[in-house]
């Protein structure tokens, strides 16, 4: 597949941030505790099915406190319309006890210690950190990694790689390039039947045909 050239980069990069740049993630939440939980369950699952789960969520378990004295089954059958439920109970609880015994109940805003808590890998981190701080980081989740790919911005096949690829390419404005590809790749450039017509970067796309993810 044919990548994009520098001048392509930078072009799109451009239109995205003049797109963009006000994007904020569509998971809603009040707090640091709740993003994280909120990141942490939409793995695998929309964020408007966690948007869903989470009100009844919070009202019972306000802060890592509560939740860190949860009981399992209880925070299961809350979150069980989820994918992957099971272990994000699991994940959920440790992450609470952990924020609760070590850093005091204060959610951390460091993307090392962060990945330190149950459940939470470097894209969740960084997804927590550009929506919580505004931070110059990359995060590539499923839209992402297919928007780079059939823009000619990556040929990884993991979303770690695809991630340090953008980061060299983009280097600034990290945080709104993450939200506009997110919302780019879930209304307009979707896996199947995407929206050309309303697309404002066909000049670039190099893969209409080929790349289906």
């Amino acid at each position: 597949m044919k990548k994009a050239t520098k001048k392509e980069i930078t072009e799109i990069h451009q239109r995205f941030i003049e797109r963009y740049s006000d994007a904020v993630t569509e998971l809603e939440y009040k707090n640091a505790y709740e993003l994280v939980v909120a990141v942490a369950l939409s793995a695998q699952c929309t964020d408007k099915r966690v948007n869903i789960i989470t009100p009844a969520l919070f009202k019972k378990y306000p802060s890592t406190k509560e939740l860190a004295e949860a009981d399992i089954n209880d925070v299961k059958k809350l979150i069980n319309s989820c994918s992957f439920f099971n272990n994000k109970a699991t994940n959920i609880i440790k992450m609470a006890q952990r924020v609760e015994e070590v850093y005091g109940g204060e959610v951390p805003m460091n993307e090392k210690e962060l990945q330190t808590l149950a459940g939470v890998g470097q894209k969740t981190a960084n997804v927590v950190m550009i929506e919580y701080t505004g931070a110059n980081l990359m995060a590539v989740d499923t839209h992402v990694f297919r928007v780079s790919h059939r823009l000619g911005l990556s040929d990884d096949n993991t979303a770690l790689k695809t991630e340090a690829t953008l980061v060299k390419k983009f280097k600034n404005n990290l945080h709104a390039l993450h939200q506009g590809m997110v919302l780019f790749g879930r209304y307009i450039c979707t896996a199947k039947n995407p929206k050309c017509d309303e697309c404002f970067l066909t000049e670039f796309c190099k893969s209409k045909e080929s790349f289906k993810v």
